[in-house]
């Protein structure tokens, strides 16, 4: 492969830390840019959407100015066509610097009148507006980021040696820049990379009319007609086509193109293979220090250290106190709703979970299995945080009130970074019968927090190494993960194996995945041709 050194790099995506997020893009987009702007002399910018939610969040941004005429902010006409119609829409951007990072955030009416990410909130909720529906035009919000980040570079005259494209929501820029004459000639010394995050059914942002996709993107018929999955023009399958593509851990990669459970994407993996496109994996990194039970941030009675060997973890034993005892009179918590609350002896162990309430993630199954452990084993608990499946919220929230459970379930419906720490931090097991899981942060989250993670031993999970840093079971079936979770009751019958499976497993996030070295692994792709 022909390489080059990169220094100018640029990242699209629809998330970014705390500005923006839905799930574990936000995180890897921010961690992974904050890692590359360490580097010497490396200047890495990212370009996401101004959402209507960021008003309290942005207050250190200011306008971008026009480069020939610093007097006005710059305000572009971004073509947005339909079929037999010629249209285009207005936006304008703002800037801030935060941690050695640039972030341009792209303003347009299609963007701010927007309450979530992905979805449509209570507060829209409005006749064809479904609560927790995806936004209706995803297709041309993705394509107003896209056109508006290229148009964006060109207008003030930068030239990236990478841009760095997040998740089917900006996958059509590699074809953007090598089939749009005027992109094409400006970025002709542009490299692109796309990172899949999820492959799964519902994430590749395809689109079932062909005629508005022709007509929105520009793209020549038979590209259009060439990237299709199940008749449906699919950004990903485009991705592949025009650069270097990878996914965000090897085993799952390897699921993708060479398993069955590739079904689970819609056979993008076996597609890939049939057109001959490498789909590479880079497991993702994470920043130990911020996810550190340590932090000058966190009280210091709470405070403890998993790594340390001479360490009891008194800490962790008051974040469980703080979580049975001081949540216990509050309905609502940080904009969590509470249902239910823990009166059993913290003395026993407890199972946490933290993430999106669906199926993926399997959920379902932990619903089904949830009655029968706690019948099992009276002394453990159950803490969950988290919002998605109405079904699957109210399900929870039956659980907890139901007399057989009462006690030994707490469920929150939501989301908040505060409490989120929390939980992590008093649980002792964080469960994850993910059907399937493209790399996992929460895995990693829960080790440096001192959880041990009881996992399905699928796609990035497998970097749980099973009796040595967590716990796996095979199959998001019942009967596996109840057997999971009598591994775990059984393990507090071994507390210095118990002990030393917390410490092993930071000491190996430590050596092997910190976004310090993980980085490395980007810079060999973006140097790639």
């Amino acid at each position: 492969m022909e390489k080059k050194a990169v220094k100018n790099i640029w990242m699209l995506s629809r998330e970014y830390g705390e500005l923006a997020g839905a799930g574990g893009v936000k995180d890897v987009v921010y961690q992974l840019s904050k890692a590359l702007a360490c580097l010497p002399d490396y200047s890495v910018k990212v370009v996401l959407p101004y959402y209507g939610f960021m008003e309290d969040l942005v207050d250190d941004f200011v306008p971008v100015k026009d480069p020939f005429s610093r007097a006005r902010s710059l305000q572009l006409s971004i073509p947005m066509n339909e079929p037999g119609r010629l249209v285009s829409e207005p936006v304008s951007f703002c800037y801030a610097r935060r941690e050695n990072v640039h972030i341009y955030l792209i303003k347009a009416l299609r963007f701010t009148e927007k309450r979530s990410v992905y979805t449509y909130t209570k507060q829209e909720e409005n006749g064809w507006k479904k609560l927790a529906a995806g936004h209706h035009d995803y297709f041309a919000m993705n394509l107003l980021l896209q056109k508006g980040a290229l148009e964006l570079i060109i207008a003030l005259g930068e030239h990236p040696d990478v841009l760095h494209c997040h998740d089917g929501h900006t996958a059509l820029v590699p074809a953007l820049v090598r089939e749009l004459a005027g992109y094409r000639t400006y970025f002709r010394k542009t490299r692109c990379l796309t990172t899949i995050h999820n492959a799964g059914l519902g994430y590749h942002q395809e689109i079932a009319d062909i005629d508005y996709a022709r007509a929105i993107t520009g793209f020549p018929d038979e590209v259009v007609a060439n990237y299709q999955l199940d008749a449906k023009f699919d950004p990903l399958l485009v991705a592949g086509a025009f650069a270097p593509v990878n996914t965000v851990s090897e085993n799952y990669a390897f699921e993708l193109q060479h398993s069955n459970g590739d079904q689970l994407t819609g056979w993008l993996g076996h597609e890939f293979n049939k057109r001959g496109i490498l789909l590479e994996g880079v497991t993702n990194g994470i920043d130990p220090d911020y996810f550190s039970p340590m932090a000058d941030s966190i009280e210091e009675e709470l405070r403890f250290d998993p790594a340390d060997p001479q360490e009891e973890l008194a800490g962790k034993d008051n974040c469980k106190k703080r979580l049975f005892q001081d949540r216990r009179d509050l309905v609502s918590y940080d904009g969590v709703q509470r249902f239910g609350c823990l009166s059993a002896s913290p003395d026993g162990p407890l199972f946490t979970f933290v993430g999106r309430l669906n199926e993926q993630k399997g959920v379902d199954v932990l619903l089904e299995v949830l009655p029968m452990f706690l019948l099992q084993y009276p002394k453990a608990t159950f803490a969950i945080l988290g919002s998605g499946d109405l079904t699957f919220e109210s399900r929870l929230a039956e659980l907890a009130a139901a007399p057989v459970t009462a006690g030994r379930i707490c469920y929150f419906c939501g989301f908040s970074p505060e409490l989120a720490s929390l939980v992590y931090r008093a649980g002792d097991y964080f469960v994850i019968p993910s059907r399937y899981e493209p790399c996992g942060l929460t895995d990693f989250i829960a080790q440096l927090y001192g959880s041990i993670p009881v996992v399905n031993h699928v796609g990035g999970l497998v970097k749980v190494v099973d009796g040595v840093t967590g716990l796996a079971f095979n199959g998001a079936t019942p009967d596996a993960l109840l057997g999971g979770l009598q591994r775990a009751c059984a393990l507090e019958q071994q507390l210095p194996t118990k002990r030393e499976m917390q410490r092993r497993a930071v000491e190996i996030i430590n050596k092997q995945y910190t976004w310090s070295k993980v980085v490395y692994n980007y810079l060999d792709l973006y140097a790639r041709k």
